[in-house]
């Protein structure tokens, strides 16, 4: 009787637990892989006909805020897996060239400007995002196996 009893306890506490874990662990796409004060999120909009399921599933593009020639909020956590496409863009006050290391892409951005990346995530690792000569780091770009 008492083995049933504590039996019955711990299935509940369990049972809690898993429902108290699924209750706060929300994917909205946009927490582990984009959280930070240093970014805002903007969804992509397009009126091209597509249906608004369609449009609503598309992923939201990570916006990272220079201010005074420093990442907003400090440097923004991007997180993708090996495959996926890997797009974010950069608001910036001030004009220098964006660096992404390790896969070798850079893009000017003019001061006021914004500047758009779009690429397959094919290398896995980390990788700094950076104002190239203000030798400034304003993104961390880790590619999950």
């Amino acid at each position: 009787m008492r083995f049933t009893m504590t039996f019955a306890v711990v299935a509940l506490l369990a049972l809690g637990a898993v429902l108290g874990l699924a209750a706060c662990g929300s994917d909205d796409s946009g927490g582990g892989a984009y959280g930070g004060a240093s970014t805002s999120t903007t969804t992509d909009s397009t009126s091209t006909g597509e249906n608004e399921t369609a449009a609503a599933s598309k992923p939201a593009v990570e916006t990272i805020v220079v201010r005074n020639g420093e990442p907003v909020g400090g440097v923004a956590e991007l997180t993708y897996s090996a495959g996926e496409e890997v797009r974010f863009e950069v608001r910036s006050d001030v004009a220098d060239e964006v660096h992404i290391h390790g896969y070798d892409l850079t893009k000017d951005v003019p001061a006021g400007g914004t500047v758009s990346f779009s690429f397959p995530a094919e290398l896995e690792g980390i990788f700094e995002v950076e104002l190239e000569q203000r030798v400034e780091q304003i993104a961390e770009l880790r590619v999950n196996p």
